[in-house]
C-alpha cells in the first residue's frame, strides 16, 4: 500500500474520532528579335504572384504588437523585449485599442501602490509608473479585449509586452516582502527558486546552506534565467534543503533571502479523495457527520461541493472546510484538505447518499457515503 494512501486512512480515523498580395502585372508583347539581344541597361525582376499572396496571407495571421513607450518630447517607440532603465525615473506605456487589459508585477496591486496609474482613453490604454524602484522589475504586458456585453476575452492577435530591469547598484536582487520563502519540489514539473536580479549582466550563483557548498548549474537539469531565477527542470528529493543565491556586479555583491525547498510526496493530478460517515446507520434524533478528505500538493487549493438527501427540502446543515500542511519526514510535506457536513437531529429526509465532489486545477473527483435511518 502506498504511503500517502495509508496516511489518508489514518487521518480519516483520527478526524472521526476527535480548479492580400498585389496582382502581378501582365508582360508587354515582345518585339521581334528581342529574345536574341538582351538590353544591357535593364534588369528584369521576376514577380511571382503566388509567393506574394502567400506572404500577405501569413502576415495577416501573425500577432501584432500594440505597445509603445512614450519618450521625451512626445516621441514614441516600440519597446524592446527587454529594457534596462535606472531607478527613480518615470515610465509611460501605451497600448492601442478602446479596451485594454494590463499585467504588471503583482506586488503593485498587493500594496495598492499610488505610483502606478492605469487609464483607458478613447483610442489607447495608458500605464504610468512614477519614481521607479528595483522592486518594480518585471514584465509589463497588455492586450486588446474583445467584449460582448459584460463578457470579455483576450485578443491574442493584438498584444504587447516588455520586461523591464530597473537597475540599482544597492539592490542586485529584486526586493521581496519576506526574508524566507518555501519552494515546493514536484517531480512532475519544474521548480523555480525566484532570485531575480535588477542588473541582467550580474553573475548569479546558487548555494546550499548545509552542507555549505555551491550548487553547480549544468545548463540542462539546473539553469539560470535572470527574469525567473534558478530552474530545476526535474526536481527530486535530493534537492530538498535550504538554499540561497549570490549576485556579483561591478565589484558589488549581495546575498538573497533563503529558500526552503520541500519535496512534494503526493503526485499532481485530480484530488485523491476519500469519504466516510461517523455512522452508516443513524437513529432518529442522532447527530451525523460525513467527512470528505483530500491529500494533495501543498500549494494547490481544493474546493468542495456537497449534495445531500435533505437539500431539496432546504434541510439546515453545517459545512466546514479546512486545510493544513503535514510533514512526512525531513523535507517532505503534504496538504490535507477536509470538508465536514454535519446533520443535527437526524430524520427520514436525511437518509440517503451524501455526495462530495472535490476539485482542483487538474480536475475533480466525486465520492459518496450512504447513511440510512434505523
Amino acid at each position: 500500500m502506498r504511503p500517502w494512501v495509508l496516511l489518508s486512512l489514518l487521518l480519516l480515523h483520527e478526524t472521526l474520532q476527535n480548479v492580400t498580395g498585389q496582382p502581378a502585372k501582365s508582360k508587354r508583347p515582345k518585339e521581334p528579335g528581342e529574345n536574341k539581344i538582351k538590353p544591357v541597361n535593364k534588369k528584369m525582376k521576376p514577380k511571382p504572384p503566388k509567393l506574394k499572396e502567400r506572404e500577405s496571407s501569413d502576415t495577416s495571421t501573425k500577432s501584432q504588437s500594440i505597445m509603445v513607450q512614450v519618450m521625451d518630447k512626445g516621441r514614441f517607440q516600440k519597446p524592446a523585449a527587454t529594457l534596462s532603465l535606472p531607478t527613480l525615473q518615470n515610465i509611460e506605456l501605451r497600448c492601442k485599442g478602446n479596451k485594454i487589459g494590463w499585467s504588471y508585477p503583482s506586488y503593485l496591486d498587493t500594496f495598492k501602490d499610488s505610483r502606478l496609474s492605469i487609464k483607458q482613453l478613447d483610442r489607447y490604454g495608458q500605464l504610468i509608473l512614477e519614481n521607479s524602484t528595483a522592486a518594480d522589475t518585471g514584465e509589463y504586458s497588455c492586450w486588446h479585449l474583445l467584449c460582448n456585453g459584460d463578457s470579455c476575452k483576450k485578443d491574442e492577435s493584438k498584444t504587447g509586452s516588455t520586461y523591464i530591469f530597473f537597475t540599482d547598484k544597492g539592490e542586485l536582487f529584486v526586493p521581496t516582502s519576506s526574508y524566507f520563502e518555501i519552494v515546493y519540489l514536484n517531480p512532475d514539473k519544474p521548480a523555480v527558486i525566484p532570485c531575480r536580479v535588477t542588473i541582467p549582466s550580474a553573475k548569479v550563483t546558487l548555494h546550499r546552506e548545509f552542507p555549505a557548498e555551491e550548487i553547480k548549474t549544468d545548463g540542462s537539469s539546473i539553469i539560470y534565467d535572470a527574469k525567473k531565477g534558478f530552474i530545476y527542470k526535474h526536481p527530486t528529493s535530493d534537492h530538498k534543503g535550504v538554499v540561497y543565491c549570490k549576485a556579483e556586479s561591478r565589484g558589488a555583491s549581495q546575498i538573497s533571502i533563503k529558500y526552503q525547498l520541500l519535496y512534494v510526496e503526493v503526485p499532481s493530478g485530480p484530488p485523491s479523495t476519500t469519504i466516510v460517515a461517523s455512522s452508516n446507520k443513524a437513529g432518529g434524533g442522532d447527530n451525523v457527520n460525513v467527512l470528505c478528505i483530500v491529500l494533495g500538493e501543498p500549494d494547490v487549493e481544493v474546493e468542495f461541493i456537497w449534495k445531500y438527501p435533505g437539500e431539496e427540502y432546504e434541510r439546515p446543515v453545517i459545512i466546514q472546510d479546512s486545510w493544513r500542511l503535514i510533514n512526512r519526514g525531513i523535507g517532505h510535506t503534504t496538504r490535507i484538505s477536509k470538508s465536514v457536513i454535519s446533520i443535527d437531529d437526524f430524520e427520514t429526509i436525511d437518509a440517503g447518499n451524501y455526495i462530495c465532489t472535490a476539485q482542483n486545477l487538474q480536475g475533480q473527483t466525486t465520492v459518496a457515503a450512504h447513511v440510512e435511518l434505523t
